[in-house]
């Protein structure tokens, strides 16, 4: 096994109890890597948690907890730190990298994860000296109640997944307990504020409690549908309802459960956690 152990730090409960746990020894993982997708991109609530409580935890407890950034490495980008969102943006690109909801209710490419978690951790590790032949142990922060999302498959040859929550037995009502008796308060859900794994719920609390993001999630949305339009294809919308976000999600209406029908995660256990 590899002498070298991280983490695979998300920015939620999990990830914020895996902290906790590494600091009072329970697991061993010294170093937690955190692959911010781009300020303008990850939901600020967990940026802001990052910095004020993350930080300075795992300075406290002598944690290496390391925010990583994916850089351009060739053309004309080569040297630049990429953002989701600026991505997605971009006039001159034909493809869409985040799970947008194709006619018929589908997801499409899962590009994001990849691109801007997996594989910006995996070059991290390289440069740290991970090999195929002495892989780094990296731990991931999915919970008992999660189980479903773990895979110990991966395509990258220098890691070696392991769960040490399921280890643990630990399910998030066991995280939250734990973030609590650390003296810390429970981190918001992290995912990018424009994820279309977003249940439709979530989507009504982001336009009641945060309406300036909403717009900007309206604005998006209507970015991607027209790139679309101009590539002859059907629309792709940010929920699974088959309409536009601000028609899918109306303004001062609360949406009854069973229309949630996503559990709101992404299946690989890099995001979310």
């Amino acid at each position: 096994m590899s002498a070298l152990r991280v983490f695979s730090f998300g920015g939620g409960q999990q990830s914020v109890a895996a902290l906790v746990l590494a600091a009072t020894g329970r697991i061993s993982f010294p170093t937690f890597l955190f692959a911010n997708v781009g300020a303008d991109s990850e939901q600020p609530e967990t940026l802001r948690y990052f910095q004020e409580h993350a930080q300075p935890f795992a300075e406290k407890h002598g944690i290496e907890l390391v925010e990583l950034a994916r850089i351009g490495r060739s053309g004309p980008r080569r040297g630049e730190t990429r953002t989701l969102l600026n991505d997605l943006e971009r006039p001159e690109s034909k493809s869409i990298d985040i799970p947008v909801h194709l006619n018929g209710g589908g997801p499409g490419s899962r590009k994001c994860t990849d691109r801007f978690k997996i594989s910006v951790i995996a070059r991290e590790l390289a440069t740290r000296g991970a090999t195929e032949t002495s892989p780094a142990t990296v731990g991931i922060g999915i919970s008992l109640d999660e189980i479903h999302r773990a895979n110990n498959r991966t395509r990258i040859p220098h890691e070696q997944v392991v769960y040490p929550l399921l280890d643990l037995g630990l399910r998030r009502t066991d995280c939250q307990r734990i973030i609590r008796k650390a003296g810390l308060p429970i981190p918001p859900k992290s995912a990018c504020w424009f994820c279309p794994m977003k249940r439709p719920s979530e989507w009504h609390e982001l336009r009641r409690n945060q309406p300036e993001l909403f717009d900007q999630a309206c604005a998006l949305e209507d970015q991607l549908v027209e790139r679309r339009r101009r590539l002859g294809r059907d629309p792709a919308y940010l929920t699974g309802l088959g309409r536009p976000l601000r028609q899918a999600i109306p303004g001062g209406v609360d949406l009854l459960p069973l229309a949630d029908e996503s559990d709101g995660s992404c299946d690989s256990g890099w995001c979310m956690t």
